[in-house]
């Protein structure tokens, strides 16, 4: 069994406020969870109203598929958001 973990750094430089982060936050997570078979959270910078992390997780038999599977979640966040910045993300293997 192989756990794959990815965190994704996000700017929302349209929030002005914590409703703001959170309608965008939870907008993102709504859309991955229905598109994309993986667990994901907002997970750090609860405070900040224009700095997200994600934390996303995918379990599978094969560190390939793990792997392209979160790439997948990441390029879809990507392509999706235009109103969030990615400053970075992280894949590990597990």
């Amino acid at each position: 069994m192989v756990v794959g973990v990815a965190t994704m750094s996000l700017r929302l430089p349209d929030a002005f406020n914590l409703k703001d982060r959170r309608r965008v936050v939870k907008s993102v997570i709504a859309r991955v969870r229905t598109r994309h078979n993986v667990a994901i959270a907002d997970v750090g910078e609860q405070g900040s109203w224009t700095a997200v992390t994600l934390g996303m997780a995918i379990v599978s038999t094969d560190a390939g598929h793990a792997h392209a599977g979160l790439e997948r979640v990441i390029r879809f966040i990507e392509s999706e958001r235009l109103d969030a910045e990615i400053l970075g993300y992280e894949i590990e293997m597990l």
